[in-house]
Formats: structure tokens, C-alpha cells, sequence
């Protein structure tokens, strides 16, 4: 039940990962609620605190609030067990329990890219932004953001400019924008693209929820792309995580010396992105250039007397698009070790192809 869902990311001490493992254990959020509570502390990092906070009335009240708030403006709330969940951000171990989204594109594209950057952007960033994104427009490329100023912004309005889905990660609940100066271009989003959060609303655009919103934009997309930075901030950060994550991440070289280009060739230097200029890089770095090119009898390696697992795993690709291996065993119905054999044994005969992230896709 939603209100349990909701409830259940309030609880002080509960956080992504405890959370996601008392549900595995409880078998639903509501049950976590309900469980004795001798049973619950034996899960590791369950204590008494937390127990108290359980039975504790204010929690729920907070919940049924916000499930009026969604309620009211429409709001798509994406528990982690949910079909819709992101697949790519599900695989990340620190992965929200709940998210809140508002918007029309499908978070689940076969090909998603962030963008991120300094807010001093200079002429020369935008102008590398937003030629690689208008040079994406033919390969369909969902484009993921932070919604800052700067490079961030450009990203989105180079996406919409160009008719490609844009989605905004939040460091704030769906019931503010910031900056405000962005509500516009915002607004727009959510007709193509969304607007995507995993903070209630009345949470404000805090300092330190911005790390946390970076791991979001790292989690849902194949690939992450830094414009322009400084030696520190949110941009390498990350692409940090993106690196933890298995993301490819790429970085545009910058004239030395200037500032804002200090952190992207830091990037390159220390081996943590890969140079790009332009997007025919990304493209054959990501290897969409031979994703558009069905080899010569690939219909025919299609027919080949293939398994009934590995038909169905092939079946679903073929609907669904690049999918997780966690997706791919629900929602085919087969044991993880099964659907490990049988994509390998597809890998092989050249029909299926893995990407970073144990994403898989027709080759």
C-alpha cells in the first residue's frame, strides 16, 4: 500500500539500503509497520530507536499528507519494486526506495545519457553542449540533468530544441522549482520529458541534498557526459559515481589553465572519462553506431533453434528494448542462473549484447 511506502522513507535511521532489505525480509512495506518488532531486530542495523519510530502515529499522518499531495497534482510515485522503477538505477545498491515523478517520457529508454557541468558556463561549453546534443537528435537519446543553471540548463534546452525527451533529477520536492528562474523551461519538461525526485515535497533545495540527487542522474543513465567543471564540485562528483555505478563517462577537454575546464581534464588525465569532441564519439564509444546495423544474417541467427528461455528473454528485448538482468529474470519468470546461461549462451551466437551495468540489448 502506497501510504506504508511513503511512510516508510520518513522513518529516521531507515535509509535506502536498510529500507529495500526490511522490505525483502518483511515482504512489503506495510508488513514492516505491522512486524514484531523482536523479529526486526534481528535484522543488522534495526534498533531500538528505530523500533520506536515505527509505532510512532506522526509517520504515517506525514505519509498520508504526502500521498494527498501526489494525489492532488498527479505526481507518479515509482517504488523500487514497481514495474516502472528505472532498471538501470535499480541495479545500484544505494538506489532510492521511492521516487516521485511528473512528466511523459519513459525512464526506462533503450538509450538515456546525462549531462552535467559548472553553473559559470562559458560560451565555449554551451556551444560543445549543445552541438553534441543537437548532433544526438537521430540516435533518440533521452537527455538527463540536474536543472541548474549553466550547463545544466543548456542541456535541457538543447534536448527540447531538438525534440529530444528531457528529464531533470531534483534536489527538492515537486511542489518547488529551483532556481525559480527555471519554472519555464521546467514546465516544458514535463510535456516532453519529466521532472524526477526522490525528496517529499516541502523539502528545500538544501546543500546537501544535491549529492544525493547526483547519484539519480548517475543511476538512470548508460552513459554521462561532463561539459565543463571545476577541479571541485557537483559535475565530478558525479561522474564519480557514475564510475562506481559502471557507467561509461566522458568529459570534454578544455584550453588549460582556464578554471572551468580544470576538473573535465583532471577527468581525462587520471583515466576516470574518456575525451570526447564530439558526438560521433559518444556514439562509437557507446556502440550505437552498430546497434543501427543488423548484421548479415542476424534474422536468420534470430530463428535458430533457440531454447523456450532463451525465446522469451529474446521476445521481451525485442518489446521492451536494453533491460537489466534483475528485470529480465522477473519479468521472463526464470531463475537468475538461468537467465545468466541463457543470455551468455545468446551472447555467443551473437544475438543478444551486454553493456555496463549487467544491461543487455539485442545485438
Amino acid at each position: 500500500m502506497l501510504l506504508y511506502q511513503i511512510g516508510l522513507t520518513m522513518v529516521p535511521g531507515i535509509g535506502d539500503v536498510l529500507g529495500k532489505k526490511l522490505v525483502t525480509y518483511c515482504g512489503s512495506a506495510e508488513a514492516v509497520f505491522r512486524e514484531k518488532h523482536n523479529l526486526l531486530m534481528k535484522i543488522p542495523r534495526v534498533g531500538e530507536k528505530i523500533l520506536e519510530t515505527l509505532s510512532d502515529k506522526a509517520i504515517l499522518e506525514r505519509a498520508a499528507k504526502e500521498l494527498s499531495f501526489v494525489e492532488k497534482f498527479r505526481i507518479q510515485t515509482l517504488f523500487f519494486q514497481d514495474k516502472d522503477y528505472p532498471f538501470r538505477l535499480k541495479n545500484c545498491i544505494d538506489s532510492p526506495v521511492m521516487l516521485y515523478y511528473k512528466g511523459t517520457a519513459d525512464l526506462n529508454s533503450a538509450r538515456i545519457i546525462g549531462v552535467v557541468g559548472t553553473r559559470n558556463a562559458t560560451n565555449y561549453g554551451k556551444s560543445a553542449c549543445h552541438n553534441i546534443i543537437s548532433d544526438l537528435a537521430q540516435d533518440k537519446v533521452m537527455v538527463v540533468s540536474g536543472l541548474a543553471y549553466g550547463i545544466d540548463s543548456c542541456a535541457h534546452r538543447s534536448a527540447l530544441e531538438n525534440n529530444l525527451e528531457t528529464v531533470g533529477v531534483l534536489g527538492h520536492g515537486l511542489d518547488r522549482i529551483y532556481p525559480f528562474q527555471n519554472r519555464i523551461l521546467a514546465e516544458k519538461m514535463t510535456k516532453n520529458g519529466g521532472l524526477l525526485t526522490d525528496f517529499t515535497s516541502d523539502t528545500q533545495p538544501d546543500r546537501e541534498n544535491f549529492p544525493k540527487r547526483n547519484r539519480i542522474i548517475a543511476g538512470v543513465c548508460d552513459a554521462i557526459l561532463v561539459v565543463e567543471a571545476a577541479i571541485k564540485g557537483g559535475a565530478l562528483i558525479t561522474a564519480d559515481i557514475g564510475n562506481s555505478y559502471n557507467r561509461d563517462v566522458f568529459a570534454i577537454p578544455g584550453r588549460i589553465g582556464d578554471t572551468y575546464s580544470q576538473g573535465t581534464n583532471h577527468l581525462i588525465r587520471r583515466n576516470m572519462a574518456s575525451l570526447v569532441q564530439s558526438a560521433d564519439d559518444i556514439r562509437y564509444l557507446m556502440g550505437w553506431e552498430e546497434q543501427g546495423k543488423k548484421p548479415d544474417g542476424f534474422q536468420k541467427k534470430i530463428f535458430l533453434e533457440m531454447t523456450a528461455d532463451e525465446r522469451k528473454l529474446v521476445d521481451f528485448l525485442s518489446e521492451k528494448g536494453a533491460s537489466g538482468i534483475d528485470d529480465l529474470s522477473l519479468q521472463c519468470k526464470l531463475t537468475m542462473s538461468t537467465t545468466s546461461a541463457s543470455l551468455l549462451n545468446l551472447e555467443f551466437e551473437g544475438i543478444v549484447k551486454s553493456l555496463p551495468g549487467k544491461i543487455y540489448t539485442l545485438a
